[in-house]
């Protein structure tokens, strides 16, 4: 890696997003790490825009009710993702990833969005967890946060997605066999 490369994601990284978080926080990937690719936006102002936006309607909201959450990751470059999908490496196409976990890529009606893979430990987790069940929480944001995607997973992490407008709504697991819970219908928008 350059210095200059370092020192721009230094920068990228302390960049504030809200109250609890910042950029660094969703720049962090195995897949980056392990193959030696930077994790580095090709549109920073548009990646930090995006990410702002999931973290002000949702990540924040999320922290509010259940404390603190862990962002497993977050934003991945087109050209990371890219790779990670042809590697077999548990990545969606660039083109399912516009303005989901490619934050600095707008969607095919031109909107911006951005999501996280978290777990919410006092939700599901812990001593006394508030829900016996992921279905019980995918239900709660559902009824309480202006998500568009949500994709729940056997570790207990999700991915969940904020964009800016065109509400998908859909909830999508992989616990115990794939299904969707609520699937975004394109006639009811």
């Amino acid at each position: 890696m350059s210095r200059d490369l370092y020192w721009k994601l230094d920068r990228l990284g302390r960049v504030k997003l809200s109250k609890h978080f910042q950029m660094r926080q969703f720049l962090h990937s195995e897949i980056s790490q392990a193959y030696n690719i930077p994790n580095m936006p090709d549109v920073p102002d548009l990646a930090i825009e995006a990410a702002r936006g999931l973290c002000e309607n949702i990540l924040e909201p999320l922290t509010e009710e259940f404390g603190a959450l862990i962002v497993r990751s977050g934003y991945r470059s087109p050209r990371l993702n890219a790779f990670g999908a042809k590697a077999g490496l548990a990545c969606a196409s660039n083109e399912r990833n516009r303005a989901y976990h490619c934050y600095d890529l707008l969607d095919t009606d031109g909107y911006m969005g951005a999501a996280a893979c978290i777990i919410i430990p006092s939700a599901l987790g812990g001593d006394e967890p508030r829900f016996t069940d992921w279905r019980e929480l995918a239900w709660h944001i559902d009824a309480t946060l202006p998500y568009n995607r949500m994709a729940f997973f056997k570790s207990g992490s999700f991915n969940i997605g904020h964009k800016e407008a065109n509400r998908e709504a859909s909830i999508f697991s992989r616990t115990p066999k794939p299904h969707w819970l609520k699937r975004h219908s394109p006639m009811a928008s």
